[in-house]
């Protein structure tokens, strides 16, 4: 549904986007990450026909982002960062108008306008004035406009940032629900909200793609060591000392209080050893109790971290 080749775009003598590529399949949900300034916005307006790219082919539904741009703005639905509202307006006049501008069909309007209501949560604001809104809702308003025309597919550019966090939630399982019916690309510097609603992440450095994949595939490609968390119950420094002298163990981390007495603790080891049988032996060989042990793999952060700093 988006497809991404050899794209470039200068800004003056300012390369911002340097030889970029990557797809986004039917139906699939991606998060675009990258830190501030990295070329996220600026891709995603290419994407919408804001602006044209310097260089390189770009097609969204199968049309050219230069040459089909109306077929393309037809396409897509796109929540921008700080989407621009009508506060004197009610939701339901506001959508009304907006699926007047996008060229619903008049007949199919008030069909179009209760469905993307119901589908955002603003079935009992609908009367209420978009500026008397939570900041919620006016993001849920903002998701609602760019869904009004029953697009193919979304470009949603940070849709929770200033929310609180029951806010976030809410939003995510709204973004979690189109997945499937929608192709989906989301910027968010929320990283572990990425790791919940995306299925695959493009992560974005100074212009240019850094890394590609699922969680999953970039902890493989990645990790260079086995990682385990354990929650042990005994003296926390002569768990530690008991623990490093495990043939294969790097490292031993106590990462904060469970219960009283009671550690969790990040056994690190070489890649290519299982060593959960030793700890194991080893906790029971000094009375301590193991109350929970499990390996575990990189978090979407390290993964982030990792690949920005130019660590790949």
């Amino acid at each position: 549904m988006i497809e991404v080749e050899g794209l470039i775009k200068y800004f003056g003598s300012v390369r911002a986007i340097d030889d970029v590529s990557f797809k986004v399949e039917r139906g699939e949900v991606v998060a675009f990450l990258g830190p501030n300034a990295a070329g996220k916005t600026t891709t995603m307006r290419i994407l919408t026909c804001f602006f044209p790219p310097t260089s390189g082919n770009v097609r969204v539904a199968g049309f050219d982002v230069i040459k089909d741009s109306l077929e393309v703005r037809r396409r897509i639905g796109y929540f921008l960062e700080r989407v621009p509202l009508y506060p004197d307006m009610s939701v339901f006049r506001f959508l009304n108008f907006v699926s007047e501008v996008k060229g619903v069909d008049k007949r199919e309007r008030t069909r179009h306008i209760a469905k993307v209501m119901d589908d955002c949560g603003l079935a009992e604001v609908s009367g209420k004035l978009i500026g008397n809104l939570s900041k919620g809702y006016r993001q849920r308003c903002g998701i609602a406009q760019a869904l009004i025309h029953d697009p193919e597919v979304l470009i949603l550019d940070e849709p929770t940032i200033g929310l609180d966090p029951e806010q976030v939630i809410e939003i995510r399982e709204l973004v979690k629900n189109l997945a499937g019916r929608r192709t989906v690309l989301l910027s968010t510097h929320i990283l572990s909200e990425a790791s919940m609603i995306c299925q695959r992440v493009i992560i974005i450095n100074e212009g240019r793609i850094v890394a590609s994949g699922s969680p999953d595939e970039l902890t493989t490609e990645l990790q260079r060591s086995s990682r385990i968390s354990a929650q042990i119950k005994g003296p926390r420094d002569r768990v530690i000392e008991r623990l490093e002298k495990i043939r294969g163990v790097i490292s031993v981390e106590a990462r904060g209080l469970v219960s009283p007495n009671v550690f969790q603790y990040l056994i690190e080891s070489r890649k290519d050893l299982d060593v959960r049988a030793k700890v194991s032996s080893t906790v029971h060989k000094n009375d301590w109790g193991l109350l929970e042990m499990r390996q575990v793999g990189m978090t979407l952060e390290e993964i982030f971290v990792k690949v920005v700093s130019g660590e790949r």
